[in-house]
């Protein structure tokens, strides 16, 4: 597990070497869509918030669709479930104590925080192109102040995102010659990670890390262009 401070929140980065998860979910599988035991996936995200010395029952984790839909969690029974398991690929609060989560298994878990706020981030490569990155960065920044500083977690990296060159010159035309890269085969491949850090940097971010781990190249993590049926890690990110 990777631990990051930013800001006033703390961000840690999980693997997949704990957990109680079966093949092909072993073992820390946070993903409760795959199909793992829900329960095997429940006891995951208490012991990944014990090793991070959060309250398990403070965690709010969205159902992520690579959109660019953030909501914001506040933790009061009025508002529940006022993100967690909802639609959305970013989830934003003002709230010490909060433990927000993004998940992915090739694409990005993203910590940002200010000084008044944190949020959780998930961004493949379409939500990094329709603009979950700036929409996430605006929550911070609404519901705190001071700058904005981002890790970008273990993803996949462009030697090994393969991607059609079509919809590659697409997006490319419509984002920037930084999306399109080559894969160790020379084939066309998607720059997850420079299309996340071109638009942290458009949004004005103050500070930004990425994690250098391929997801693909490393079997301590999940990673969905490798195994196919498989799990996720994540991030937690509290204000403290």
């Amino acid at each position: 597990m990777i631990h990051r401070r930013i800001g006033t929140a703390d961000a840690w980065f999980s693997d997949r070497r704990f957990g109680t998860s079966r093949a092909p979910f072993d073992s820390a599988n946070l993903g409760r869509h795959v199909g793992d035991d829900p329960d095997a996936v429940a006891a995951n995200h208490a012991e990944f918030a014990r090793l991070a010395g959060v309250d398990p029952t403070t965690v709010v984790l969205p159902h992520h669709v690579h959109g660019t839909t953030v909501v914001q969690a506040t933790g009061t029974d009025s508002d529940d479930p006022d993100a967690d398991g909802v639609d959305a690929d970013g989830v934003v609060t003002a709230v010490s104590g909060l433990a927000l989560m993004a998940i992915g298994a090739d694409c990005a878990p993203i910590a940002l925080a200010n000084d008044g706020a944190c949020a959780a981030v998930h961004a493949g490569w379409r939500g990094a192109v329709d603009g979950i990155i700036p929409a996430a960065v605006a929550a911070v920044r609404a519901c705190g102040a001071g700058p904005v500083r981002a890790v970008v977690g273990p993803c996949v990296c462009a030697a090994h995102y393969e991607f059609g060159e079509e919809l590659l010159a697409d997006l490319a035309d419509r984002v920037g010659p930084h999306v399109a890269q080559c894969t160790a085969e020379g084939k066309p491949a998607f720059d997850l990670r420079a299309t996340i850090v071109h638009a942290l940097r458009a949004a004005a971010v103050d500070d930004v890390e990425v994690l250098d781990v391929c997801t693909v190249e490393s079997p301590d993590y999940f990673s969905y262009r490798r195994d196919g049926r498989t799990g996720r890690h994540g991030v937690l990110v509290v204000k403290r």
